[in-house]
């Protein structure tokens, strides 16, 4: 944009009144003078008297309109050389834009008195007059503001402060879109027992967009991970009322079915076999947000702020940073345990928040869905087990006499034995982290059977221990390790933690983790009158593989 263009259009936003209405009177007599093609001497003389100016001026305004014919062009203009010229000679022009780009345009971000030094000593070294300061950064302030973000902060940066912001998610029901993120809660939590510190623990929320409910939300010391993922979903898409008669707490929470889309980040997890088979399983579109946009998860970013704001009023809270932190010792201040979380985090996300004028609704989430909720499209699911199962990791393993080996373990159960005499092939071999005390073989049918260990005697144990004990094994140098050589080592290692409790922070974190797995994964046996009996034993077990609408006999999931 040339220099006189943009002093004029600078002219016209920054005009004082007076200035301005003074522009105003001449338009209203220079506009017809601009109009006429034959302009009289004794014309342009009546001009002068009427605005009180010299002939050549009124020429001279006459000029400016005809090329811009707008009254900013008759503003008169401040003595000296127009706003935004440059006067310095082309040689010196050109060393201070060369030095704008080698240094100051800099992911080091230099000062402007770094670049001045440089450009005086390039010139003075060239035997020219190096420019002022106030020149050095009239020509800094030229570039754009983007540019110079860009290149000294980066692009994300860049595109954080400028990108032009849209329209947020559109939804015209409960449950149209759902949000699944997860966070590390600011605070350290103690052990049940010593009431010694175990770590901060895991949260992963399910909220839904159109009402800015909470559907459901797991706790977890254990990073995100397909379980945790799969637990929150599935405590979403159910009802909560056991859920809350177990952690005592009376408030409602009516929130729940099955969402229509999940919008998620890229983790793994999101990424997972599991979590994708289990959204087609039930109709569940998912969509992913662009890599290293933050802001197209901004409702669950800001919920999850909200949260953890409030956090920091428990004792033992990490604040969002150190620098906030200060002095305070999170560890030593650490009173709250697990559990006692979890129903704290309960009754704040069904208490004030669920109850709380939203800025966004203009009322409160829980009026929000109370009153979208004849608009949901989505049914329950029928079977609660069968909603988890849809979504735990499998691998698939072929079926053969002895069972199924997976984990280096071995599990095995007479329903098995059909599957063996049609030549199944591969099928897909569900489990759960928390509990690999038993699979679960999903049928041809797509019902699911539980098959436990081989050996009923061994000990329930989670993923997180046996990958834990096979590292060990395997670095103390064995070519193979075996499902004795597991259990053995499990065992031990469960003893250790147990004698380190009280002096690491790991080992309570650990046996904690355990806990809350065991306590998290139980379910009922297949055999509910003899759970001892495996189903080899049982002859009601020996049945064929049920047809499609048939039943077997067996407790299938």
């Amino acid at each position: 944009m040339p220099v006189e263009r943009a002093a004029r259009q600078a002219s016209a936003q920054t005009a004082a009144e007076a200035d301005w209405a003074k522009a105003v009177e001449r338009e209203a007599v220079i506009r017809p003078l601009a109009g006429t093609r034959r302009l009289g001497r004794a014309a342009v003389r009546a001009a002068a008297g009427r605005l009180g100016l010299s002939v050549p001026r009124i020429y001279g305004l006459l000029q400016a309109f005809r090329r811009h014919p707008v009254t900013a062009s008759l503003l008169s203009r401040p003595p000296g050389q127009p706003r935004g010229s440059r006067r310095l000679a082309a040689v010196i022009e050109a060393r201070v834009e060369a030095a704008i780009e080698a240094i100051y345009l800099q992911p080091e971000r230099p000062t402007m008195r770094r670049l001045f030094r440089q450009v005086r000593n390039e010139c003075v070294a060239a035997g020219l007059r190096p420019p002022s300061m106030n020149a050095l950064r009239a020509r800094v302030t030229a570039r754009s503001l983007r540019e110079r973000t860009k290149a000294r902060e980066g692009a994300e940066a860049a595109g954080s402060r400028f990108r032009q912001v849209k329209p947020g998610l559109r939804t015209e029901r409960p449950l149209q879109l759902v949000q699944i993120d997860h966070t590390k809660v600011d605070l350290m939590l103690v052990d049940d027992v010593t009431r010694v510190c175990i770590g901060r623990p895991w949260l992963t929320l399910v909220l839904d967009v159109h009402t800015r409910s909470v559907l459901g939300l797991c706790l977890s010391l254990d990073a995100p991970s397909a379980i945790s993922a799969a637990l929150a979903i599935t405590q979403a898409v159910l009802p909560k009322a056991e859920w809350l008669r177990e952690r005592d707490v009376e408030l409602p929470w009516p929130a729940h079915g099955l969402p229509e889309v999940v919008h998620v980040d890229n983790g793994r997890e999101f990424h997972s076999r599991a979590f994708e088979r289990g959204c087609q399983q039930y109709g569940i579109r998912i969509e992913y947000r662009p890599p290293a946009t933050p802001r197209f998860g901004g409702h669950i970013e800001r919920l999850m702020g909200t949260l953890m704001g409030r956090v920091h009023a428990l004792p033992g809270s990490t604040f969002s940073n150190v620098a906030a932190r200060g002095a305070y010792d999170s560890e030593a201040r650490a009173l709250i345990s697990f559990e006692e979380f979890e129903r704290i985090l309960a009754l704040e996300v069904l208490g004030p928040y669920h109850n709380e004028i939203h800025g966004a609704l203009g009322r409160t989430p829980a009026a929000a869905w109370a009153e979208g909720a004849p608009a949901m499209r989505r049914a329950d699911p029928v079977d609660a087990t069968g909603l988890l199962l849809s979504f735990l990791p499998f691998e698939q393993r072929v079926v053969r006499r002895d069972g199924v080996r997976l984990f280096n373990i071995l599990y095995q159960d007479g329903v098995l034995a059909p599957l063996v005499e049609c030549g199944a092939g591969k099928m897909r071999v569900k489990y759960d982290p928390r509990d690999l005390s038993a699979v679960f073989v999903e049928l041809p049918a797509g019902e699911h059977v539980r098959v436990r260990y081989a050996d009923l005697g061994r000990m329930p144990i989670t993923l997180w221990e046996h990958r834990e004990v096979t590292r060990r094994l395997r670095a103390e140098g064995r070519r193979s390790v075996d499902e004795h050589a597991i259990f053995v080592a499990i065992t031990e290692q469960r003893r250790l933690l147990q004698e380190a409790q009280t002096r690491s922070k790991a080992a309570r974190r650990a046996i904690t983790r355990i806990g809350l797995a065991t306590r998290d994964a139980e379910a009922p046996a297949p055999h509910e009158d003899d759970p001892s009996r495996s189903a080899d034993e049982d002859p009601e077990a020996q049945v064929p593989m049920p047809r499609e609408g048939e039943s077997s006999g067996v407790e299938f999931w």
